[in-house]
């Protein structure tokens, strides 16, 4: 208390002892006032530390370094404040922060997955930190986008496994090394929602504004990519040119690729006030639906050129076209379900499914989303990908969209999903086709260049919307099965590693360890275990295709 008193002492009396050594004049007074002036921002933070502070408490409980002290610093502080205001209030929590409280893990399955993560994490700070992807087999690292993507992928993740340590660590990474000025060509879709989407969804859960500033640097760089003859973007963007094009292998861009960056956008634009990104990225989906698709169903591609759809293309609920349907709900939902053609056109698109790509498999009649391949052709082929659409589906019926047949979709969906894990490893390959003629003794086909694991989420995600939604506790004992399997067949002694086939033991690896493994994977499962599943509740916050919340509007 008596430094306190001294500092504030020492903001006071030069100017006050300036006044009476040369007399009181006007031009001298108004000087002196405005000095002062320059002060209270420094006296209000004076007197709040003086006043509301437990400092010896902060020194006892708080380390010396300064990246970890300071996020000490701020969660006693935040605690004392809302006690102050608590009390002064009569329980009104007036002006406290409306960012969540996340705490340690409260039962073994949760404590397990985020020792997982911690390994993983581990390996990858050991052999792979700052840059985007760990090799656990050769001890090294990866580059794609260049960004230590593995970190920014992973904040949210940290945060809500209240991973201090591990999370300070990345914050000062992130404030010391990232850089964006490069001259190099980036995925406009994956840099969206793994990067900008990354720092999104960590400044919305601590309010540090560290993460809003990273959020428009990369944001700023990549709306280059929009610059094109229509409203549809290149697929590619140069950071540092901000100028966009095309990938080698295709003139076009893909269906999934433009129209899920929407929800990262508009949320920039909402935290910036610069309403530029939301226009220009809601425009992509406006000209999308007044170009209209087949009954709902998209083609694949689509020309930045003229932003036509390149007809008689693949039509797919997954590689390359999945994340349009899912953010035609996600959209509405961020909206405050205030536009309702996004919500008309997935009505419309689900139906559609319904009727012309799902079908059930021989003998055990699983549903499956198959493809039509050419626009016409039927292909019982499904991505391990599709799985997210059980997901969506069971959140489109919370929400009141055909609630009883969509929840039934996605609860048998899921148990689809369920058993492409009944392999001899316990883990799901990258694509299956389902047998649809009688007499057949399985249901699933898994050919050989298909049979690799990616420790892909979207499982692991639609299990966790359905647990969320039905209670039903199977959806757990789903979630802790494949947990234990990628315990056992992709653990290695630095991370974890995809597996190159899940129907052979002994396993063998492939030497890439990918950040949505721990920023969709882990975090779900996570979340699936959770005793409060109020966790990051699905009427405040919309998760994002690479599993980063981001807060609903009401508008």
């Amino acid at each position: 208390m008596c430094s306190c008193l001294l500092l504030l002492l020492a903001i006071i009396f030069p100017p006050l002892a300036v006044l009476v050594k040369q007399g009181c004049t006007i031009d001298l007074l108004i000087n002196l006032l405005l000095c002062l002036l320059g002060y209270i921002p420094g006296i209000i933070h004076a007197i709040y530390v003086c006043f509301y502070v437990d400092q010896d408490k902060e020194d006892e409980i708080c380390p010396t370094d300064f990246g970890r002290r300071r996020y000490c610093l701020y969660d006693i502080r935040r605690e004392s404040r809302e006690k102050h205001l608590e009390k002064n209030h009569q329980g009104a929590v007036i002006g406290a922060p409306s960012f969540p409280i996340f705490e340690d893990p409260t039962n073994e399955r949760q404590v397990a997955v985020r020792n997982g993560f911690k390994h993983a994490w581990n390996g990858y700070k050991d052999f792979a930190w700052g840059h985007d992807h760990l090799k656990p087999l050769t001890k090294g690292y990866a580059e794609w986008i260049e960004c230590g993507l593995t970190i920014v992928d992973s904040l949210d993740t940290l945060i809500i496994m209240n991973l201090k340590e591990e999370f300070a660590d990345a914050r000062e990474w992130i404030t010391k090394e990232l850089n964006f000025e490069k001259n190099r060509f980036v995925s406009l879709f994956e840099t969206t929602i793994r990067v900008l989407g990354g720092f999104l969804s960590a400044y919305h859960l601590t309010g540090d504004k560290l993460f809003s500033e990273k959020a428009e640097d990369i944001g700023q760089r990549l709306i280059g990519a929009l610059n094109t003859p229509s409203p549809i973007p290149y697929s590619d963007v140069n950071l540092q040119t901000k100028g966009g094009k095309q990938p080698g292998w295709n003139g076009d861009s893909s269906l999934s690729e433009v129209s899920s960056i929407q929800l990262e956008f508009r949320d920039l634009s909402r935290i910036t006030g610069n309403q530029t990104y939301e226009k220009r990225t809601f425009a992509i989906s406006e000209h999308i639906h007044s170009i209209g698709c087949n009954d709902g169903l998209c083609d694949m591609f689509i020309s930045p050129a003229d932003g036509k759809f390149i007809a008689s293309t693949t039509i797919t609920f997954g590689a390359r076209s999945d994340s349009y349907y899912e953010y035609l709900l996600k959209q509405w939902l961020q909206t405050g379900k205030k536009i309702d053609w996004l919500m008309t056109d997935y009505s419309q698109a689900v139906n559609s499914m319904y009727e012309k790509l799902w079908r059930y498999s021989e003998p055990n009649k699983l549903s499956f989303i198959g493809e039509l391949l050419g626009g016409q052709k039927y292909s019982p082929k499904m991505d391990h990908l599709v799985c997210f659409m059980a997901g969506t589906l069971a959140l489109g019926a919370q929400n009141g969209i055909a609630a009883q047949l969509h929840l039934e979709m996605a609860k048998n969906l899921s148990e689809t999903c369920y058993e492409m894990y009944k392999t001899p490893t316990g883990l799901g390959p990258e694509i299956v086709h389902f047998n649809m003629l009688p007499g057949v003794k399985n249901d699933i086909t898994i050919k050989p260049l298909d049979a690799h694991s990616l420790l892909r989420p979207e499982a692991f995600e639609a299990w966790f919307y359905l647990y969320r939604i039905t209670g039903d506790k199977k959806y757990q004992e789903w979630g802790w099965q494949a947990f234990q399997a990628i315990e056992k067949y992709a653990k290695l002694d630095v991370g974890y590693a995809s597996v190159n086939n899940v129907k052979k033991i002994p396993v063998t690896h492939r030497d890439m360890m990918e950040s949505f493994f721990l920023a969709e994977s882990l975090k779900y499962l996570y979340l699936l275990f959770a005793d409060d599943q109020t966790l990051i509740p699905l009427n405040k916050y919309v998760f994002n295709t690479e599993g980063h919340p981001l807060p609903i509007y009401s508008n």
